[in-house]
């Protein structure tokens, strides 16, 4: 009976997570995250500000799964909900305090930040503040559907 009550509360918190910003605390079971291939930086590997969701490496969220973003990284995908093949980052790989724009031609629609350090996203490629632009804290964030074509970041040093 137990069991059955955990595994409910964990869907209305993933269901709740879809909508807001909200920390799902972890309960030491593990989301199977999708394997991701990786390369140097960006490292490309496969797995928003209308909703933004904390929580696990592979969250669960109403209609579906999070993408797959592993601790230290920040995951970029170009399309919203998590689709298609995502670039990933990693604070070896990015200047703190900088402008990183996206490879030439490329754009984000979904994101999830797991740096533990802030990052903006911009809708210019060169960080300019004259687009629209977000900051979204690093403690583990998934946003399924930017409100804008997000094509450079910013991490901040705290």
């Amino acid at each position: 009976m137990y069991a059955h009550k955990k595994k409910t509360i964990q869907a209305a918190a993933g269901a709740l997570a879809a909508c807001c910003l909200l920390t799902i605390p972890s309960t030491g079971a593990s989301a199977a995250p999708s394997a991701a291939p990786s390369a140097a930086a960006p490292a490309a590997s496969s797995a928003s500000a209308s909703g933004a969701a904390s929580g696990p490496a592979a969250g669960v969220r109403a209609g579906g799964v999070l993408g797959a973003c592993g601790p230290g990284q920040l995951c970029l995908w170009p399309k919203a909900d998590f689709k298609g093949r995502a670039q990933t980052y990693e604070l070896s790989a990015v200047d703190i305090d900088s402008c990183t724009a996206l490879p030439g031609g490329t754009s984000a629609q979904s994101l999830a930040n797991r740096t533990g350090r802030p990052v903006t996203f911009y809708q210019s490629a060169e960080c300019a503040e004259t687009g629209e632009f977000e900051t979204y804290p690093g403690k583990g964030v998934w946003a399924p559907q930017t409100p804008y074509q997000v094509r450079a970041f910013k991490i901040w040093e705290r």
